[in-house]
């Protein structure tokens, strides 16, 4: 391993740091009575305490070391180290003292507890042997554990994951009997007496996208086929989940040639953890595909239609309801006159504006289209829906058969009566017929609104209910349910119950104190909940004192809080003129090569991406394979653009097997770590910040294929469907973390998952978001998070200011704060809001789970109350501070900009294909946007590193460089990249350097 054992090239901020002689060791060291015993048993203590192992060659270190300790040592010669190897057992015996003296353990004596730790490492996490291995120094070194050499590790490791790996393959192959055996290995082979013409394997992979009954039937076919397949019930509860992942991905990806290649018993576990992994995956899709067709070809087509016919009645409704409206209007009049009036003189002056005849007309018209009961003609949405009955009656049987649906309590009647449906509609109708249901098997207590004048149409046979709009009367309840996880199915991923997973008993109480400690919440709430009230207090009093003086904020005579506009900050000439200059010496470079270099810079970013198996053997120039296909993903051309047949490494068949064993979640994630920490380091990245504030915020893709994971919305997407890539990017301009969504969901059920799921880099301190992520809620999740949460609000004075205590008098403000913070129930529930945290933090439930679990429809739950009242005391102070602070105000906008920015570009390097995905599945879409975000790094990277050096240029030809100028400069120029074209990945030689600048005032060729 590079660096293991080894001293690289001391700095003195690190000789200071680390090779300081403290009080114990110079005692230690004056012992020795000779010049070079004193200075070599100093360079061993220093190396044992930073290598963590004595050298074969004790003296084998940096010069500057040796002469750090002969200056600490008062030693005038530093040569004389040299006579310390004279004498073999010095050495030894030095070592064994050191030992002795700072509590040093022999290797021999914690292998095998070293060997156990590896194993179960390798077991449970599935890491490559690098993570392992350095999991491994980390565990040594915790310990006071001397290392053993490079090679005796290495192979600990090894015999670990190799043990790991045959426990993981007879765990799973074990459970086979020769039968389930065969039924997976038929599998792999292509159906005979069919004109099937892939095998099984294949054709379960592919996933159904039409969202029709066809569609929905096909999809649970799907379901039902994969269970045959795993009929064997193979247990995978004893399988780490990232394990069972990580095996499955051979099957999921692999060819079937690949597969029958492997040994017996890996094949059979590889088939066990994809059909475990595929069996979920189709729930999921399952249920994804009846929401979709729920959402968009029944629910919104019946609102569409429904408004239609609104606008036809129209014209009717308002011309008899005009009629009416003038009988009322004599009627009322005539009351207010003389209330004893007789009826016959008020009817003969009604009948002077409208006849009787008119009058009973329009009554008769009116009762027709406007249905006591159906408040703003909701009942046309519902005959609409009911219309589709058709449409749903081929699938709803087998939908609630085929899956394995469980409720709560507020869901199970909805679940029982949808479960009574299934059974009416596949019985033959009886003596009524067949539009009509027995109402003696049907819940009645599920029939309101709009429905019941369906359910119960008049002129049905007695006792009985319309079949369709009971059908669909409960269809619309169950949709509900479940979006809220009030139903669900717990085989699936995506639609399971999140309370049953939250930390609880036994687990929560292990998890619990280090779970409150990483979030920095007290096990009690009272003292924060004063300091709470006590800053909001302070934030009321001082914002209230300046209203009247230099202040931003104003208060209306309705008692509402405005800010004034931002106003547009001009670029002074200084800011142009160096925009200018530095984009002009920027190397021209195609993007490509561009990646190609950044990966030359950090060894790390290649060494992210590790073969799928876990093998460490590494294909040749693999670095240039996978570069070429982050640029065919990022650009959205295909791998024909950077193919090169000549080229072993760009060969069309070498792409896509390293697309497939090389790039995926976490090997993508692991290689952006390496980016976002060099692009910390960059001076040019710290003026623009210190990487404390991030912003999370979505960008908009059409997708043009069928696919059940887009959604309409014409705003965005015409009338085709498509994604959001939700991402956020910190104030250093590098891209941290992101998730795909369908179509454009509100980003507050989503953006706590997107900030959770970084993987390196500075943690932000405080998020930043637009009006789409406001939630009082979101407030309360992310600061139980430990996370700021500053979202630009719309309408600031149509904001609700909250207060803790209601006596307070703020003055000016005192009618803006009509809002009452109610912290008791934040005490009462405070342990349930803990352990959802904490749930959350260890990654048990995700946040968008939860979210919809306390918040339905605007409606919170008891907890979600309690979630919401805390997040309030944040959002009240951030109101009061986005009106009164307008150099807050200008940093939230500033990094809105910043992201804004970064789509741009973002968009001009997703030109391929009109820049639509054009990927179906949403793993497919998310790997591929992955790419995008990893090389949308590199191109940030290589800009700041360039632009620094043009900074440093500039300097030093003495040009005026204003501090405010250069953090304004942005890292997201693009002129200089050739994008567009056949791509060549060639690397020149840069002799270890940098390209050279160009001359800013040189004329431009392009």
């Amino acid at each position: 391993m590079p660096g293991y054992g080894r001293f690289g090239v001391l700095s003195r901020v690190e000789l200071e740091r680390f090779c300081y002689l403290d009080d114990e060791d110079r005692r230690l060291i004056a012992a020795r009575r000779r010049d070079y015993n004193r200075l070599g048993f100093a360079v061993q203590v220093v190396t044992v305490r930073y290598l963590g192992m004595f050298l074969v060659d004790p003296i084998d270190v940096p010069v500057e070391l040796v002469a750090y300790l002969a200056e600490q040592l008062e030693i005038g010669d530093p040569s004389c180290l040299g006579e310390y190897m004279v004498r073999r057992s010095t050495r030894f015996e030095h070592q064994a003292e050191i030992a002795a003296e700072y509590g040093l353990v022999p290797f021999s004596e914690s292998e095998a507890e070293l060997a156990a730790w590896i194993a179960d490492q390798a077991w449970i996490t599935g890491d490559g042997p690098k993570a392992i291995f350095e999991g491994a120094v980390a565990w040594c070194r915790a310990r006071r554990v001397l290392l053993p050499g490079v090679t005796t590790l290495e192979k600990l490791v090894a015999a670990g994951r190799e043990a790991a790996e045959q426990r993981l393959w007879a765990q799973l192959a074990g459970q086979l009997s020769p039968s389930s055996a065969g039924v997976l290995l038929g599998l792999l082979e292509v159906p005979a007496g069919t004109k099937q013409r892939v095998s099984e394997l294949d054709r379960l992979r592919k996933g159904v996208f039409r969202p029709s009954s066809k569609g929905m039937l096909a999809a649970l076919e799907r379901v039902g086929d994969l269970a045959v397949a795993g009929s064997a019930g193979v247990n995978v509860s004893a399988v780490p989940p990232r394990r069972l992942l990580g095996l499955a991905q051979h099957g999921l990806s692999g060819k079937a040639t690949q597969l029958r290649r492997m040994s017996r018993e890996h094949r059979l576990a590889v088939l066990a953890a994809t059909v475990s992994v595929l069996s979920a995956r189709a729930v999921d899709d399952v249920l994804e595909l009846f929401d979709l067709l729920m959402t968009t070809e029944l629910l919104s087509k019946a609102e569409r239609e429904s408004k239609e016919e609104k606008l036809r009645r129209y014209p009717r409704v308002s011309r008899n309801a005009g009629k009416l409206a003038e009988a009322v209007r004599v009627l009322l009049e005539m009351v207010e006159i003389d209330q004893g009036i007789e009826l016959g003189v008020v009817w003969d002056l009604i009948e002077a504006k409208v006849t009787g005849a008119a009058l009973r007309s329009a009554v008769a018209v009116i009762d027709e289209l406007v249905p006591a009961g159906d408040a703003e003609l909701d009942g046309q949405r519902a005959e609409e829906l009911a219309g589709r009955f058709a449409t749903v009656r081929p699938f709803l049987p087998r939908l609630i058969r085929g899956l394995a649906f469980g409720a709560t309590p507020e869901g199970a009647p909805v679940l029982a009566a949808m479960r009574t449906l299934a059974e009416l509609i596949t019985e033959k109708p009886g003596k009524p017929g067949a539009r009509w249901l027995d109402a003696r098997r049907v819940d009645h207590d599920l029939i309101g609104g709009a429905w019941s004048r369906l359910v119960y149409v008049a002129g049905r046979p007695a006792e009985t209910v319309d079949r369709a709009a009971y059908t669909f009367c409960v269809l619309e309840q169950f949709h509900r349910h479940l979006k809220h996880r009030n139903i669900f199915v717990e085989a699936s991923s995506k639609w399971r119950d999140p309370r049953a997973h939250l930390l609880a008993g036994d687990h929560w109480e292990i998890a619990r104190e280090a779970g409150l400690n990483a979030l920095g919440l007290p096990s009690e709430p009272s003292a924060m909940l004063a300091e709470h009230a006590e800053a909001l207090d302070a934030a009321y009093r001082e914002v209230a004192a300046r209203l009247d003086g230099d202040t931003p904020a104003t208060v209306d005579d309705d008692g509402k809080l405005h800010a004034a506009a931002l106003t547009a900050v001009p670029d002074p000439p200084s800011l142009t003129d160096l925009r200018r200059r530095v984009e002009a010496m920027l190397p021209r470079i195609d993007l490509p090569e561009l990646v190609l270099e950044v990966m030359s810079w950090h060894p790390g970013f290649t060494e992210a991406f590790t073969h799928v198996s876990g093998n460490p053997a590494r294909v040749a120039d693999l670095g240039l394979s996978v570069a070429a296909v982050l640029c065919a993903h990022a650009m959205n051309v295909g791998f024909g653009p950077v193919t090169s047949p000549g080229v072993e490494a760009l060969t069309r068949d070498r792409l896509h097997h390293v697309d497939q064993s090389y790039l995926r979640f976490d090997t993508l994630a692991a290689a952006n770590t390496a980016l976002v920490e060099a692009q910390a380091r960059i001076p040019l990245a710290q003026a623009w910040g210190g990487g404390l504030v991030a912003s999370v915020d979505g960008l908009r893709f059409v997708v043009p294929v069928r696919t059940i994971h887009a959604r309409p919305n014409a705003k965005y997407f015409g009338r085709k469907r498509g994604i959001t890539w939700l991402n956020m990017i910190n104030d250093q301009a590098a891209g941290l973390a992101a998730q795909v969504l369908s179509g454009t969901p509100r980003d507050s059920l989503h953006a706590v998952d997107v900030v959770l799921r970084q993987s390196g880099g500075t943690v932000p301190e405080a998020i930043i978001t637009d009006t789409g992520s406001y939630s009082d809620i979101v407030f309360g999740l992310l600061h139980l998070l430990g996370r700021q949460y500053r979202p630009q609000l719309a309408n600031l004075p149509d904001q609700r200011l909250w207060r803790i205590d209601p006596a307070v008098d703020y003055g000016p403000l005192d009618k803006a704060a009509r809002g009452r913070i109610d912290v008791e129930r934040v005490g009462r529930h405070w342990e349930d809001m803990c352990r959802i945290a904490v749930s959350i933090h260890t990654g048990e439930v995700s946040a968008h789970e939860v979210t919809r679990m306390i918040s339905r429809d605007g409606q919170p739950t008891s907890l979600g109350h309690a979630v919401a009242h805390f997040g309030r005391i944040f959002k009240t102070l951030h109101v009061l501070r986005l009106a009164d602070d307008e150099p807050y105000r200008r940093e939230i906008k500033a990094q809105a900009n910043l992201t804004e920015g970064r789509h741009d570009l973002a968009r001009r390097i997703f030109h391929g294909r009109k820049g639509e995905m054009t990927r179906v599945y949403y793993e497919g879409m998310e790997d591929q946007l992955s790419a995008l975000g990893l090389v949308l790094n590199c191109v940030v990277l290589w800009n700041t590193v360039y632009m620094d050096r043009a900074l440093a240029e500039l300097r030093a030809l003495d040009y005026p460089l204003d501090d405010a100028d250069v953090a304004r400069l942005s890292p997201f120029v693009r002129s200089h990249i050739g994008i567009d074209g056949h791509y060549s990945f060639h690397l020149p030689d840069l002799g270890g350097t940098h390209r050279p600048l160009r001359d800013p005032e040189a004329p431009d060729s392009e």
